[in-house]
C-alpha cells in the first residue's frame, strides 16, 4: 500500500509540473525579489495564483489571510511568507471529515459529467476502489446515450469484479436506475454507483433525466445515502469550473472527481472549484491504470505542488 501511494505521489507531481512552472517559479522569484511586504508584493502573489488557474476568489481569499496572518505574527520577511501561503493554499482545498460517508452507509452514487472528461472511466475505478475496500458494489449502466458506454463500463466491471446493471442503448436511463436498485436491494450491496448522461448542451433535457432519477431513487431506494459525483477534466482549467457551475445549477453535486492530471493539467482548478461553489475535490485522476483514482488529500496535493521534501517518493 505504501508503495502504491509513493508510486500516486509520484505521478501526481508530474501531472501537476504545469502549474508548478506556473505557480511555484513565480512565486519563489517574488519571494526572492523583493525585500518588503507591500501591496505591490500581494499584487505579484495574486497575479501568479490567478495566471495559474487558482480563480479569482480562492486567491482573493488566500491573499486576505495570508495578509491577516502576516500582520498577527508581525512578519517582516518575504521569504518567511512562503509557508504561510503554502498553508492558505491547503486550507482552501481542505475536504471535511465527512466527505466519505456514503462509505460506511448504504448508498447511492450518481456520477455525471460530459462526454470526453473521463466519466465512466472514473465510474470503474472508483467500483474498484471500494471493491477494494471489502464492499459490495452494483453498477448501473444508465448513460444509455452515449454510444458503446454501456460496453465500456462493462468491461470495468470485469475488471473491477463487480456486478452491472445495464439496459439498451438510448433506454430510458431512469428505468435502468430502477432495476439497478432492485438488483442492488436483492444483492445486498453496499453502494449502488450509476454511471448517469450529463448532456450540458442541453441542460433542460439534463434536468428532467435527474428529476426521474431521483423520483425513482426516493420512493424506491429512500433509506440509501445519496452522493452526487460531477467529473471534470483537469486539462480544461477555468471550462472546468464552468462546467462545474452548470451541473450545480441542475444537481446538488456533494463532489468533484478531477481526472487527467496528467502533466498538461491546470492543478490550480482543484483550488477554484472548491473556493468559488464550495464543493470539494474528492477524488483525483492521474492515468488510465484502475488504481489511478485516489481520494483527494490536501496535504498531498500541495506536497506535490510544491515538491516538498519528497521529491523522491
Amino acid at each position: 500500500m505504501a508503495e502504491e501511494k509513493k508510486g500516486f505521489f509520484k505521478r501526481l507531481a508530474a501531472g501537476l509540473s504545469k502549474t508548478r512552472d506556473n505557480i511555484v517559479s513565480g512565486i519563489d522569484s517574488i519571494f526572492g525579489g523583493f525585500s518588503s511586504i507591500d501591496e505591490e508584493f500581494y499584487e505579484e502573489i495574486e497575479e501568479i495564483l490567478i495566471m495559474g488557474d487558482i480563480g479569482i476568489n480562492a486567491t482573493n481569499h488566500i491573499i486576505a489571510d495570508l495578509k491577516q496572518k502576516v500582520k498577527e505574527q508581525g512578519i517582516k520577511e518575504p521569504e518567511e511568507c512562503k509557508q504561510l501561503l503554502i498553508d492558505s493554499i491547503r486550507e482552501q482545498m481542505e475536504v471535511g471529515e465527512l466527505a466519505y460517508e456514503f462509505e460506511n452507509r448504504t448508498s447511492v452514487v450518481l456520477v455525471i459529467g460530459v462526454n470526453g472528461v473521463g466519466k465512466t472511466t472514473s465510474v470503474g475505478k472508483l467500483a474498484g476502489m471500494l471493491k477494494d475496500q471489502g464492499k459490495k458494489v452494483v453498477l448501473a449502466a444508465a448513460d444509455t446515450f452515449r454510444a458503446a458506454a454501456t460496453e465500456q463500463l462493462s468491461e470495468w466491471a470485469s475488471r473491477a469484479g463487480v456486478d452491472i446493471v445495464t439496459g439498451q442503448e438510448g433506454a430510458d436511463p431512469a428505468s435502468v436506475i430502477y432495476d439497478a436498485i432492485a438488483a442492488a436491494k436483492s444483492r445486498k450491496a453496499d453502494v449502488l454507483l450509476c454511471d448517469t448522461a450529463g448532456r450540458l448542451h442541453n441542460k433542460k433535457n439534463l434536468m428532467e433525466e435527474l428529476r426521474k432519477i431521483n423520483r425513482i431513487l426516493e420512493s424506491q431506494y429512500p433509506e440509501a445515502y445519496r452522493e452526487t459525483l460531477v467529473v471534470l477534466d483537469g486539462t480544461t482549467g477555468q471550462n472546468a469550473l464552468a462546467q462545474a457551475r452548470q451541473f450545480a445549477e441542475v444537481a446538488d453535486i456533494t463532489g468533484i472527481i478531477l481526472t487527467k492530471l496528467d502533466g498538461t493539467a491546470k492543478g490550480g482548478i482543484a483550488v477554484a472549484i472548491h473556493a468559488e461553489l464550495g464543493i470539494p475535490v474528492k477524488y483525483i485522476g492521474v492515468g488510465e491504470q484502475i488504481d489511478d483514482l485516489q481520494k483527494f488529500d490536501a496535504d498531498e496535493f500541495v506536497k506535490a505542488l510544491f515538491l516538498m521534501g519528497d521529491e523522491e517518493k
